[in-house]
């Protein structure tokens, strides 16, 4: 028993330089692909190793549960759609806080001998992985539209609702209390799930689509902290190991996302994003439309350009008519870049993944102040499905709800083409002043069709 107590340890230390490695390389889009088959590998070998553990009961359960699960991951991924990755994260993150709900549940319900350490520990796993597990399908909801009856894409408030959340709170606190001190009470266990499950829809409800990347990233870390807190619930140091490295990284893309928006955990979190209500700042003005055969002499003529994407290239998949339109604009002799906002579509690196999968380098991939600091030498800016990352909005008026969000200076660029399918607005709901700049022209349409209609004019 010490033997393999000693050969499970060990390969627990691999298993998390593994993680470690795998977590570092997921830092650099060009090494991300190897650090996530790096961690995956660490998973596998830890699985392996605990399944030596002699205290297991069952090996035909977890052998029918591993390939039942391999098999519905690998048909979920083959069949996602690009335009709905974020929605797949955010169930994903809930599966992750379920798990752990479950774990804290099993060994609650299983064992009457608990201390109080691990009673009150499991009664944390459970807050958590409630919370992450309710609000991650919330959030999913919102994305997808799924539920358009029920749960809107926006904030959902309503009166009173700040005094829901404490009622909530104080309730959670106090059946806390009563399961810890007195054990025997533990069949108040489901009330207990049932509160924290409204909880965590409560949270995400009244957070708008705008901030949705945010709320992703903050949920990926609630489902590894909920993690981190089962491992110390039934004493395994990989599972608190791994749970903190998640938790950890989840907290930290967060606070770099809110720092993106120029706005604080707490303001995404209670407040959100809502539509001015002050006529002073309705943008008012002519937008000047323009057609694929006149964004061809200003392409030809370019010698730099930049391409700033956003949610809309998602949807209308022109990811990779781009790429066959950089190919042709480089042929030409022309500068291509690419300008990336931290907060560009729906999901953390959602632009990185889209323009990954249609081959183009990751080291024309530019960050935000890279590209502001030479905005003006661009002859043309192509703005593609952007919108909110890009609104002067959030550098010039005060009054806007987006004030002080760093946006991708694209007004500054010698020309820009916005291609939209209508006049409407972001998730921020904000109208944009860039529409009506002098210098900007308007491509009306599916991105896609747009770009190829551009494409066709350098064939002729």
């Amino acid at each position: 028993m010490e033997n393999i107590n000693l050969i499970i340890n060990a390969v627990y230390i691999i298993s998390v330089i593994l993680f470690i490695v795998g977590l570092k390389l997921l830092g650099h889009p060009a090494s991300a692909r190897k650090g996530n088959f790096l961690s995956a590998i660490g998973m596998l070998v830890a699985i392996l190793a605990t399944l030596l553990n002699e205290r297991i009961i069952s090996y035909e359960l977890i052998i029918v549960s591993i390939v039942v699960g391999s098999m519905i991951g690998v048909v979920i991924a083959k069949k996602v759609e690009m335009t709905s990755m974020p929605e797949m994260v955010s169930l994903l993150n809930g599966v992750g806080g379920l798990a752990s709900l479950m774990v804290a549940l099993a060994l609650l319900l299983n064992n009457s001998q608990l201390s109080t350490y691990l009673i009150l520990i499991a009664l944390l796993t459970s807050l958590i992985g409630s919370i992450t597990f309710s609000g991650s399908i919330v959030a999913w909801a919102k994305l997808s539209g799924s539920i358009p009856r029920v749960i809107s894409s926006g904030s959902t408030v309503f009166k009173g609702q700040a005094f829901v959340n404490i009622f909530l709170l104080v309730c959670i606190v106090l059946l806390t209390t009563v399961l810890t001190l007195w054990p025997e009470s533990l069949n108040l266990i489901s009330v207990f799930v049932v509160l924290c499950l409204v909880l965590g829809v409560m949270l995400v409800l009244p957070i708008g689509g705008a901030d949705m990347p945010v709320v992703i990233s903050l949920l990926n870390s609630y489902s590894g902290i909920a993690a981190c807190a089962a491992g110390f619930a039934v004493f395994n140091n990989l599972l608190i190991v791994a749970g903190a490295l998640v938790g950890a990284s989840g907290i930290i893309l967060t606070s770099i996302m809110c720092k993106a928006m120029n706005r604080s955990l707490s303001n995404v979190l209670f407040s959100g994003f809502t539509n001015p209500t002050d006529k002073t700042f309705e943008i008012e003005g002519e937008v000047t439309p323009m057609s694929p055969e006149d964004a061809f002499y200003l392409l030809e003529a370019a010698q730099s350009v930049l391409v700033i994407p956003g949610y809309g290239m998602a949807v209308a998949q022109a990811q990779h008519a781009m790429k066959e339109l950089q190919a042709l604009l480089e042929r030409n002799a022309a500068e291509v870049v690419y300008g990336i906002h931290p907060v560009a579509g729906r999901m953390p690196g959602h632009m990185n993944v889209l323009l990954a999968e249609a081959d183009v380098s990751y080291e024309i991939l530019l960050e935000m102040d890279e590209v502001n600091a030479r905005m003006e030498g661009f002859d043309v800016a192509i703005v593609i499905g952007a919108n909110d990352v890009v609104n002067p909005a959030a550098r010039d008026i005060k009054g806007s709800p987006i004030f002080g969000m760093p946006i991708i200076n694209a007004d500054l660029a010698k020309n820009v083409f916005i291609l939209k399918r209508s006049m409407s607005s972001g998730f921020a709901g904000v109208d944009n002043p860039l529409f009506f700049k002098p210098n900007a022209r308007m491509l009306f349409g599916d991105a896609k069709t747009t770009i190829n209609g551009i494409i066709k004019q350098f064939s002729d």
